[in-house]
């Protein structure tokens, strides 16, 4: 055997080889890499703009706690204001029930002084009429001096 031809034989075999290689395996393989770059491309980018949306969404819910905050803080005061509002309400309620009380209190009392007069200055007029009569020993017709009674009664 030569080692030119066989040389040559393994030189034509390497490119028979390559030839092989370029044509039927190499293709599938670049196919394949390329989706793969394209895949990771993809899941990149899907990341960065998942990351983009997680930082806008998080921004959002900052947003929305703090006017969520002020709503809650502006809430509570207006609670506190209608609260101040009904306890003092009721207090002018009860002033006014209490004043009421007061005036009612003060004309039953006066009418009961009233009636206190009037039934002294009946018990005064049955006494002096008594009197009277002991002293002149003789009996007062009531009806007959009535007149005289009232005068006395208005006088006391």
């Amino acid at each position: 055997m030569n080692i030119t031809a066989t040389l040559i034989g393994q030189t034509l075999t390497f490119f028979l080889f390559v030839w092989f290689c370029m044509k039927l395996v190499w293709p599938p393989i670049m196919n394949a890499l390329a989706e793969r770059k394209k895949l990771i491309a993809d899941g990149l980018a899907a990341g960065e703009r998942g990351k983009h949306e997680l930082e806008l969404a998080s921004k959002r819910a900052a947003d929305n706690l703090r006017e969520s905050k002020s709503k809650v803080a502006e809430v509570i005061a207006q609670a506190e204001k209608r609260a101040a509002q009904i306890v003092e309400e009721a207090k002018g309620i009860a002033k006014a029930e209490g004043d009421r009380l007061i005036v009612a209190a003060k004309a039953e009392i006066d009418q009961e002084a009233t009636r206190a007069r009037e039934s002294l200055r009946e018990s005064v007029a049955a006494l002096a009429v008594a009197g009277a009569e002991k002293i002149l020993r003789r009996e007062v017709d009531a009806k007959a001096h009535a007149d005289l009674l009232e005068a006395i009664k208005k006088e006391l």
